[in-house]
Parts: structure tokens; sequence; C-alpha cells
């Protein structure tokens, strides 16, 4: 049986699919050129300008904000994706090659929320889109960390966990958007 929640996560994360799978044919695979930490950045970007728009209660540029947590979770997926294929030295490969990557990872990161949730029942629920906005931010200077320490902690998650956690909160902002609950 499904949950609200996993319905939710579904629709969430299959149109930011549908979108990476159009980029993809757009753009090819130009974002096999980036270093984890340069991706680390783009998420760092998009987090920021929401915050931005937050504190300022005004935008100038007309990009909904949607489409930031949107660049978030691909961009998660990608860091994810880009750590798998390391070793790959090819810049391009096609979206066929990308998916199960791309599913693997969504999948690993939807079973991480359902345990999370469990425990937590569904705190997330009760929470601002601006708080989450603010712990998305504060993961990334986690990572920002984990990166300038060359990938070692002492007693610490490491970088995957953290973009899976921002992942998950980028659709929980979608989630409460889609439901106009911030």
């Amino acid at each position: 049986m499904e949950t609200q929640t996993a319905s939710e996560y579904n629709e969430v994360i299959g149109l930011c699919k549908e979108l990476f799978k159009k980029k993809t044919q757009d753009y090819g695979t130009a974002w096999r050129i980036l270093r984890l930490p340069s991706l680390t950045d783009q998420i760092f970007i998009k987090a920021q300008r929401i915050r931005s728009i937050q504190e300022k209660g005004t935008q100038k540029v007309m990009d909904p904000i949607k489409d930031e947590f949107i660049g978030i979770i691909n961009y998660c997926l990608i860091a994810l994706m880009q750590n798998d294929l390391h070793a790959d030295p090819r810049m391009e490969l096609s979206f066929e090659e990308l998916e199960p990557i791309y599913d693997k990872w969504v999948e690993e990161t939807k079973d991480l929320l359902a345990n999370k949730n469990h425990d937590y029942g569904e705190a997330w629920r009760g929470m601002r889109v601006s708080s989450i906005t603010d712990i998305i931010l504060m993961k990334l200077y986690r990572v920002k960390q984990i990166e300038d320490n060359q990938g070692q902690t002492i007693v610490s998650e490491g970088v995957v966990a953290n973009y899976q956690d921002m992942l998950n909160y980028a659709v929980f902002c979608m989630i409460k958007l889609n439901h106009n609950d911030n």
C-alpha cells in the first residue's frame, strides 16, 4: 500500500525526471565536467536564491521558486550519479544509460525518507518552507566543510547522505508548495 507521502514524492520526482530527460536531450551531459564541489555550489546558488526571495518577499527574476527546488533535486541526483560515475571517463552518456542510475538514487533516497518518516512521524509536514530552506543551506555548508576536509569526517555522515537529505527536503518543499502550505 502506498502512503500519501510516497504518492506525493513520486509525483514530484516524476516532474523532476521529465525535466532531467529533456535537459539531457537539449544539453547532453555537459554536467559531467563538474566536480562534486561545483555541483554543491550549484545547489547553493539555488537555495540562496530561494532564501533571498523569502526574506525580501519579492523577486525581480520571475522564475518560480518551485523551479529552484526542482533544480536542487536534480542537482542532488546529478551529484549522486557523478559520485557513482567518478571512474567513468566519458563526457557524454545517453539518458537511457543514466536513467537506471537516476532511478537507483531516487529509490535509495525515498527509502531513507520512509525510514526517517517512520521515526520522526512526518514532522516535516509541520515545518515552514522557509525553515526547510534554511536546513538545506545548513546541509550545504556541512558538505562544503566536508569537501574542504577532502571528504574526511570524524563522526559525521558524508556528502552522499547530505545530498540525499537535501533532495528529500527539497521534495518536501515541493509537496508543501503544491498544497500552498508554507
